[in-house]
């Protein structure tokens, strides 16, 4: 019996494709199409150390450049630690976390991940914690309900919806993983290696309870004092 899919479920199946881990010896870093890379492949052109979203609120309403300043510093003092080697982007886990200069809303984002063994990281969207990025075999927090659960997850949210991964799709510690994030508002989906983890659940405002989330805000690639590794990271902004 031959079967019909809808638009929307291949759209759905070829997003999937999209985000699968390249082949070897293909080229890293060059986004497939309608996608922009925010990473290059060579250099942190585009991203600065992070300044969490209640500092930056309070030091840009000053409009004083004191927020420029904290950024300089920062960079300063922390940058350093992330190094870009044949094409992928390396944390040493001794400084702090990195994120986009420019703030996005609405957007389906690819990146591939690799992390070490006992490893904790994540993914702040909008400026907020976090779809999850772990060895949830031997990381420390990873006992009790969170044990062999894997990443993605949306480890924050108070009322536990989302917390857990609908299915442990992570790779043996050491190997790349691939993420395909899809966030609408405030909801956000989540794939790892082409497994749905997260079913279109709200993210909630952790630095603000209870409201809404902002609107826009950077993308955050987390510092938990463990070494990282990224690479094609690349965004679709999502139009209405």
């Amino acid at each position: 019996m031959y079967r019909i899919l809808s638009l929307t479920l291949l759209a759905g199946l070829t997003g999937m494709v999209l985000a699968e881990d390249k082949k070897e010896g293909e080229p890293l870093n060059v986004p497939p199409k309608g996608f922009t890379a925010l990473f290059n492949g060579k250099d942190l052109d585009g991203w600065q150390i992070c300044i969490e979203l209640p500092k930056r609120t309070k030091l840009k309403a000053k409009g004083d450049g004191s927020y420029e300043a904290a950024v300089k510093a920062a960079n300063e003092k922390h940058m350093k630690q992330w190094t870009v080697k044949d094409g992928v982007l390396h944390y040493t886990g001794k400084g702090f976390s990195l994120q986009t200069i420019k703030d996005y809303g609405d957007i389906e984002l690819l990146l591939d991940w690799k992390i070490a063994e006992q490893g904790d990281s994540g993914l702040y969207l909008r400026g907020q914690p976090q779809v999850q990025i772990w060895d949830s075999w031997k990381a420390k927090g990873a006992g009790g309900k969170h044990r062999d659960t894997g990443s993605g997850g949306l480890y924050n949210n108070p009322d536990g919806k989302g917390v857990i991964p609908l299915k442990n799709a992570d790779k043996p510690v050491g190997q790349w993983n691939t993420f395909r994030i899809l966030m609408k508002g405030d909801v956000v989906t989540v794939y790892n290696n082409g497994e749905l983890v997260v079913d279109k659940i709200p993210l909630a405002n952790y630095w603000e309870k209870g409201r809404p989330l902002p609107a826009t805000g950077p993308i955050e690639l987390q510092h938990h004092g463990d070494p990282l590794w990224f690479r094609n990271i690349f965004v679709r902004e999502l139009k209405d």
